[in-house]
């Protein structure tokens, strides 16, 4: 069993930026990859960014790549993710997620946190 819990949402203005931050609890987090996902109301949930239990590898959705980035301190148990450049069209409710390996689809990963946030106004 893991137990996510994400913070660092807000509201902002188009270009600023926002760190968010998720804590991880339980057995053998390190070994799992660790997510960001996003909804925005009235739309289906969409994988941002990804990285793998050793934080060699990410991967991003298109529309964030050079905006933002993801990071693991497994030491810390914790994933967080760098948003630059905020758009209005990244307001949305971002999650954080774990599973096997980094996935776009949210079926693949096992546990989510409750989610923060982010609004960006123009």
């Amino acid at each position: 069993q893991v137990e996510l819990q994400e913070s660092g949402g807000g509201q902002v203005q188009a270009g600023d930026s926002l760190r968010l931050s998720c804590a991880a609890s339980g057995r053998h987090v390190s070994g799992y990859a660790l997510a960001w996902f996003r909804q925005a109301p009235g739309k289906e949930r969409e994988f941002v960014a990804g990285i793998n239990w050793s934080g060699t590898n990410a991967g991003y959705r298109d529309s964030v790549k050079g905006r933002f980035t993801i990071s693991r301190d497994n030491a810390k148990n914790t994933v967080s993710l760098q948003m630059n450049s905020l758009k209005p069209e990244d307001t949305a409710v971002y999650y954080c997620a774990a599973g096997p390996g980094v996935f776009n689809e949210p079926p693949a990963y096992d546990y989510w946190g409750q989610g923060t946030q982010v609004t960006v106004s123009s």
